[in-house]
């Protein structure tokens, strides 16, 4: 047999090894520097994504050019969104004014309410030492408000980028295929695939998700007696695009305005949310995954946490899609044939 032992370590071993770390080290730091230009680029390709399926949908019902189609896939949602809030404009701004009107007479209620039992006045003791001064409070409004134009300036770059993505997909398609080796094109094109169809049932799972959440909210707190339920209601699901943000950002406000009508009004709205959401989580959602979309509930909450930490609010608007793509992509390209020993069945593992 011949001698397989590695020869002697160089100087020159040394320095390229070197050289190839420090490439490394710094590639990763210009990624993470770059996070949010790539981002707004993911989120680009969602949208694109969103554009093409709209697009080739009217396209194959109208028997009509790609482009017309394209154009109007953005045309109609604009149209829309132009009617629905020309149509319902006036009633939605007064049902916010009312929603806002109430909320200040809520929290006098529940400081109160908590002030008249020992436990309430125990959270309040505590509570106190958290509630920021009124300088930080005149700053952290400032940062909101300053941030509100960066957002709106992505929300437009990623809407017309999406548009010039989705216009030309086989151009930039093309150009993705030429850094990859000819002899590797054939797999990547397999999981590209892959993923536009985990991304699709995924979308459409999702998009009934919002559905039965804004409806079965708005008429959930309407029969409380919530006064602005269908605003509040049309909030949850677009916010539902998010699992489970749509629950919290609802939750509180109109929590508090059902206890500054009355505590029972209080105790029914409380009813009615968690209702609607355990219809949404264990009869919807499952029914709806299983013909769609397959996203394990756990997975979806620690990727919404790991993506706030590291990435920030626009890392959990896209923390499930992202999820999504790393789940098909580890199903497409990790495979564990016989000479690896497979995958152990639950039954092996009872039998050992």
């Amino acid at each position: 047999m011949q001698d397989q032992r590695p020869g002697p370590i160089t100087d020159f071993t040394i320095f390229r090894r070197t050289l190839v770390v420090s490439a490394a080290i710094g590639f990763a730091v210009v990624l993470w520097r770059l996070t949010d230009l790539i981002l707004l680029l993911l989120a680009s390709a969602l949208v694109a994504f969103i554009f093409y399926k709209f697009t080739s949908l009217i396209q194959r019902r109208l028997k009509i050019p790609f482009a017309l189609s394209l154009a109007l896939a953005v045309i109609l949602p604009t149209i829309f969104l132009i009617f629905v809030f020309v149509a319902f404009g006036s009633l939605m701004a007064e049902q916010f004014a009312i929603l806002f009107a109430q909320l200040p007479d809520a929290l006098a209620f529940v400081q109160t309410w908590l002030k008249t039992n020992a436990i309430g006045q125990e959270i309040m003791a505590r509570a106190g030492s958290f509630v920021p001064e009124g300088a930080r409070i005149v700053a952290m409004l400032q940062t909101v408000f300053s941030s509100l134009g960066t957002v709106a300036t992505s929300m437009v770059v990623v809407l017309v980028a999406g548009i010039y993505l989705a216009a030309q997909p086989r151009l930039y398609g093309e150009g993705m295929l030429h850094l990859i080796p000819p002899h590797a094109r054939h797999k990547t094109l397999a999981t590209l695939r892959a993923i536009a169809d985990a991304i699709s049932s995924w979308l459409k799972a999702q998009g009934v998700s919002m559905i039965f959440v804004g409806i079965f909210t708005g008429v959930a707190l309407s029969l409380v007696g919530i006064p602005a339920a269908p605003a509040i209601g049309l909030v949850a699901g677009i916010c539902e695009f998010v699992p489970y943000l749509g629950t919290i950002v609802v939750a509180i406000p109109a929590i508090l305005i059902g206890f500054s009508i009355s505590p029972e009004t209080g105790v029914w709205t409380i009813i009615a949310i968690v209702t609607v959401q355990q219809v949404q989580g264990n009869i919807v959602t499952p029914l709806v995954q299983s013909s769609m979309a397959e996203l394990p509930p756990a997975l979806t909450i620690f990727s919404l946490i790991a993506a706030g930490v590291i990435l920030g609010p626009m890392g959990v608007i896209l923390a499930v899609p992202l999820t999504v793509v790393a789940q098909t992509l580890i199903k497409q390209l990790v495979h564990y044939g016989p000479e690896q020993g497979g995958l152990v069945k639950p039954e092996d593992v009872a039998k050992g």
